[in-house]
């Protein structure tokens, strides 16, 4: 004869199921937090830094008739990039955590020689390429650094380098080439203190910039029209 068994209340099987789940939820969380970390997500906040420098150029530069497109500013990805980038050894470049540019360095650059050129009231019109400006140049730059560089210094210095090409547009032939660099070193390693180092070689090279374009389209337009006088 079999004995019938007494039935007692029924383990919670749902509950006991759901510890691997929420052991597995947990574990989860953790490991992307630490991803989130790593990548510079909400745990690391970031400041945004807008450099803003007003060249002003030399009263004696020529003042021109002619009209100048500013075309893109053209660079690699490592060096046109919001990421602030600083190069603590020879062949090595990182980026300064928890900090960014407001405009990219081309954008910088392209915007600071188009308000000195404004402001300076040498030039009879100038815009970015696609306004709808019928303009007899065309200025062209390729950024090659933008850059925090140690150099074996115990502060780095603010190192801006690129090369500019001033095009006529009515042949496309380039009418002059110039390669600039700017050094300005940082009065210490504080992002700040870097950020304020990149606010002054920015303006000077900007300002020789300027000053350039209206030199050699000058010069350019002298020899094209001998007659041409100031």
């Amino acid at each position: 004869m079999i004995t019938p068994q007494r039935r007692g209340p029924r383990p919670d099987v749902s509950r006991h199921r759901r510890w691997p789940r929420l052991a597995v939820a947990a574990l989860l969380a953790t490991v992307l937090a630490g991803c989130a970390s790593i990548l510079g997500g909400e745990s690391d906040p970031t400041t945004i830094y807008s450099p803003d420098p007003r060249p002003v150029l030399d009263p004696a530069l020529p003042t021109v008739s002619w009209q100048l497109a500013l075309g893109s500013t053209s660079g690699a990805r490592t060096v046109d990039s919001y990421r602030i980038a600083v190069r603590p050894t020879p062949g090595e470049i990182q980026v300064y955590r928890g900090a960014s540019w407001a405009r990219t360095p081309g954008e910088m650059l392209q915007s600071t020689v188009l308000r000195a050129l404004e402001d300076s009231g040498k030039i009879a019109s100038v815009a970015r390429q696609g306004t709808g400006v019928a303009a007899d140049y065309r200025l062209v730059i390729d950024l090659r650094r933008f850059e925090a560089d140690y150099a074996g210094n115990a502060v780095p210095a603010a190192t801006i380098e690129f090369n500019a090409k001033l095009i006529h547009g009515v042949d496309q032939a380039i009418v002059a080439s110039r390669t600039f660099l700017q050094t300005q070193p940082a009065t210490g390693t504080d992002v700040p203190q870097v950020v304020a180092a990149f606010d002054r070689a920015l303006g000077n090279v900007s300002g020789e910039l300027a000053a350039w374009v209206l030199v050699s389209g000058d010069e350019h337009q002298r020899q094209a029209h001998p007659r041409i006088t100031r």
